[in-house]
């Protein structure tokens, strides 16, 4: 510090265990290299509308006939026509007693996972999470006061969870159990039997099920969205989901929570999460008249996911320019927008994946996320996102294969720093 000069301003030490390195300094740097005139790929985010993707037009219209209607503050917990048609939603899948003052509206569901977290945590209290996991559910239980536990989904596993050796994390301090299906960053899609495992474990432990469920729609091949709900009727089960992804409308920052299960046991819960809500005043009012349209309406998403499809027709290219690949590894990715290529440990044996994101964006001007950032132990991933055109992934992929070639000779630029 210079002399005379007053110490900078205090910063909450707790942020010190919060990662997201999706928007951090990768990013940051990125935007500087872009006002020096460079062309960057983010290849880091899954955000439709930056890559040509449009909301249906049928949402676009709802919300501009209800504009009239949107002015004012809206109900904290949603409008009626919105919470009504996630209702009806859970109803057509089999939970035919959901009523819409079970679902909670939020600016999109990263706000309703912290009013929830928030709600539920005392100090150090532990929610079970998976590594890889979607990073922002451990920074909110972080930051909420509580302890996140993480629960290895290996990729020799397909990254999928090993319930066994959940149960032997858990505690007296557990309170619940995240899980994110299908999966962001790893692009798993839970079978049946393992949600239905994961289910009983809760019930058996009395943990509170956080299911992150905002890409239910976007499966590839025959893998099949399976709901967490209906599979757990005796426990609390928290179902999160959204216009972002499948309806590509990540700005409007709509999104629902439903609560199912053991509502008798949860009354008091509830009312602290509408409480939050309030202290916030409402959601974003315009966007929420669309809900009941998309959820109604023509599911577009199916044209992209199935054959022919741009997202299928990308996760394609992603994956044949793996397969071509004598440096990367990918379990192909089943549902969700992204894809978690690994580098081969036997070609570098000390990687580090935050130093590799750094070289692949000063020389080749291509933005990913480094794999340890989604709270793994393993330093040798590294997550991008599908949303591209087929054709820009397989350059971007020839342009990682050349850094990769070029770093075989100079392991030393990507070596872990003891």
């Amino acid at each position: 510090m210079i002399a005379g000069m007053k110490p900078s301003f205090q910063t909450a030490g707790r942020l010190e265990a919060v990662r997201y390195e999706i928007r951090g300094a990768l990013a940051r740097r990125a935007r500087e290299l872009e006002q020096q005139g460079n062309d960057v790929l983010h290849l880091n985010i899954g955000n439709p509308g930056a890559f040509g993707f449009r909301t249906p037009e049928t949402m676009r219209r709802a919300v501009i006939r209800n504009l009239p209607f949107s002015e004012g503050y809206g109900p904290q917990a949603g409008i009626f026509p919105a919470r009504e048609a996630v209702a009806m939603q859970f109803q057509a899948r089999g939970l035919t007693d959901t009523r819409y003052d079970q679902v909670v509206v939020g600016n999109g569901v990263s706000e309703l996972v912290d009013l929830t977290l928030r709600s539920l945590l005392e100090p150090e209290d532990e929610v079970l999470v998976p590594a890889p996991d979607y990073p922002l559910w451990t920074a909110a239980v972080v930051l909420n006061g509580g302890k996140a536990v993480h629960y290895q989904c290996r990729e020799s596993d397909g990254f999928l969870p090993d319930v066994a050796r959940i149960e032997e994390q858990i505690t007296s301090k557990t309170r619940a159990i995240v899980v994110i299906n299908p999966n962001n960053p790893t692009g798993a899609v839970y079978p049946e039997e393992t949600l239905q495992a994961l289910a009983d474990l809760a019930t058996r432990h009395d943990l509170i099920i956080f299911s992150d469920e905002i890409y239910d729609s976007i499966c590839y091949e025959d893998a099949r969205f399976v709901p967490m709900a209906p599979l757990a009727p005796e426990t609390l089960c928290v179902s999160f989901g959204g216009l972002s992804k499948v309806y590509r409308a990540c700005g409007w920052r709509v999104g629902w929570a439903v609560f199912t299960g053991a509502l008798e046991r949860a009354e008091d819960y509830m009312l602290a999460v509408e409480k939050l809500a309030a202290l916030r005043l409402s959601a974003n009012v315009p966007g929420q008249w669309a809900v009941q349209t998309a959820l109604g309406g023509y599911q577009s998403i199916a044209d992209l996911v199935g054959r022919d499809g741009r997202l299928f027709e990308s996760r394609q290219a992603v994956i044949e320019a793996c397969e071509r690949s004598r440096f990367l590894e990918l379990v192909k990715p089943m549902g969700a927008m992204y894809a978690f290529p690994s580098v081969r440990t036997e070609v570098f044996g000390d990687f580090d994946d935050h130093r590799f994101a750094a070289e692949l964006l000063e020389h080749k001007h291509i933005l990913i996320v480094p794999g340890s950032s989604f709270n793994i132990p393993e330093r040798n991933h590294f997550r991008i996102t599908l949303l591209p055109e087929a054709e820009q992934l397989t350059e971007a992929f020839e342009r990682i294969d050349d850094l990769l070639e070029e770093l075989a000779d100079e392991p030393q630029r990507i070596r872990a720093v003891k």
